[in-house]
C-alpha cells in the first residue's frame, strides 16, 4: 500500500472559536476533531485540537494518467487553515509510489486545485468569521509518501528530489541525515519540504506531527513578516515626529508607544500559543520526530528572528518612554522656573507698591 499526501497551509491571520465554527459547519459537513490514536491521550497534550473538514474528492490528470485524491481541510485556532490532497492505492508498490513522485515533484500541476478548494473552503468558512481573509501566495507546502514497510530499496534522495540523479555523497548524507525509527520494521526520513514514512500500522498520528511543526513554522513566518512591516511603519513614523514642534512630536510619541504596545502584546500572545499548540511529552519516539520536524523545517530560525523583532520594538518603545519622560521632566523645570519667577515678580510689585 502506498500513499502520497500533498500539504500546503495558509494563515488566515486571525484567532478563531473552533467549538462554535464546528457547531456552524455540522449540519452541511462531515466534521471531526484531530485525536492521536496510537498514544496514551497524556502523551500529546493539544489545547484546542484542529477541526477537520472533509471536502470533495477530485481527479487530476498527470501524463494522460488519472488520479483520484480526497481532500481533507484542517482549521486551526490559532487562525491556519491546512488543505491535504491524499492519494492511496491498497495494491501498489513502491515502484508506483516512486513513479508518481515524479509526477508530482514538487506538487507540479497541483497549484491552481489548491486555489481552488481555498476558494471554496474561504466561502464554506467566511460567513462565520469576521474579518476573514487569505493571502493565498503565503503558504507552506509539504509532501509526506508512506509506505506500509521498510525496504532497503527505496530512495528517499530520489523521492525528495523527484527524480533520479547522481548526488554526491554530501548531499546525500545532508538528505537522509534525519532519519529515526522505532524497531527495525518501521523508518521515518524527514527533510525541509518532504516525508518518507515506512510503517506497518496506520502512521496517522505521525503524519498530524508532522501536519503540526509545518503549522507553527507557518505562524512563526507570518508573524516573522508581520513584525517587519509593524518595525518598517514604526521607522517611518519616528522619523516623522522629528520633524515635529516639540508639542506635537511627544504627542506623536504617545501615539507609537500605544501601537508599539498593542502589537507587542498581540504577536507575544499569537506567539505563545504557537509555541504551545502542541506537547509531546511521555512517547519518546514521538517526541524526537517532532523535535526534528521542527528542527529540520528551521523553526528556531524563525523563532528567533521573531523574538529579535519584538526585543527591537520592546527597545524602541523604552527609548521612547525615556524621552517622553525627560520632556515632561523638562517642561515640569520650566513651569516651575516660570511660578517662581511669578512669585518674584509679584512679590517685587507688592514692594513698589
Amino acid at each position: 500500500m502506498i500513499t502520497l499526501r500533498f500539504y500546503r497551509i495558509y494563515d488566515i491571520g486571525r484567532d478563531l472559536n473552533l467549538d462554535w465554527l464546528e457547531q456552524k459547519l455540522a449540519q452541511n459537513y462531515f466534521t471531526a476533531r484531530t485525536s492521536f490514536v496510537r498514544v496514551k491521550q497524556k502523551s500529546i497534550m493539544i489545547e484546542d485540537p484542529p477541526l477537520m473538514i472533509q471536502m470533495n474528492p477530485i481527479r487530476i490528470e498527470r501524463d494522460n494518467l488519472p488520479f483520484d485524491f480526497s481532500v481533507v481541510a484542517r482549521v486551526y485556532d490559532i487562525g491556519v487553515i491546512s488543505i491535504c490532497f491524499v492519494y492511496e492505492d491498497v495494491a501498489a508498490d513502491y515502484a508506483e509510489l516512486e513513479k508518481i513522485a515524479f509526477l508530482f515533484a514538487g506538487q507540479e500541476g497541483l497549484s491552481d486545485f489548491f486555489f481552488e478548494y481555498l476558494k471554496v473552503l474561504g466561502e464554506i468558512i467566511k460567513p462565520h468569521i469576521k474579518n476573514f481573509a487569505i493571502n493565498p501566495d503565503f503558504y507552506e507546502d509539504y509532501t509526506v509518501y508512506v509506505t506500509n514497510r521498510r525496504d532497503d530499496s527505496i530512495d528517499p534522495v530520489a523521492l525528495f528530489l523527484g527524480e533520479r540523479s547522481n548526488v554526491s555523497p554530501q548531499i546525500r548524507e545532508d538528505i537522509v541525515r534525519n532519519t529515526l525509527s522505532y524497531t527495525p520494521n518501521d523508518l521515518v526520513v524527514l527533510s525541509w519540504d518532504s516525508a518518507l514514512i515506512c510503517e506497518p500500522e496506520n502512521p496517522t498520528d505521525l503524519i498530524d506531527l508532522i501536519e503540526f511543526a509545518n503549522v507553527q513554522v507557518l505562524e512563526l513566518r507570518y508573524y516573522d513578516s508581520e513584525l517587519s512591516i509593524q518595525m518598517e511603519k514604526m521607522y517611518d513614523d519616528i522619523e516623522q515626529a522629528e520633524h515635529l514642534s516639540r508639542f506635537r512630536r511627544m504627542r506623536q510619541y504617545h501615539a507609537i508607544m500605544s501601537s508599539l504596545m498593542e502589537t507587542y502584546a498581540a504577536i507575544s500572545e499569537v506567539i505563545e500559543k504557537v509555541d504551545n499548540l502542541i506537547k509531546v511529552t511521555e512517547d519518546v519516539y514521538y517526541a524526537r520526530v517532532y523535535a526534528t520536524a521542527l528542527k529540520v523545517l528551521r523553526s528556531s530560525q524563525w523563532s528567533e528572528s521573531v523574538s529579535r523583532k519584538i526585543d527591537v520594538i520592546r527597545e524602541n518603545y523604552s527609548m521612547l518612554s525615556d524621552e517622553v519622560r525627560i520632556q515632561h521632566s523638562n517642561f515640569l523645570e520650566w513651569v516651575v522656573i516660570v511660578l517662581i519667577t511669578l512669585e518674584f515678580a509679584l512679590a517685587i510689585w507688592q514692594i513698589v507698591r
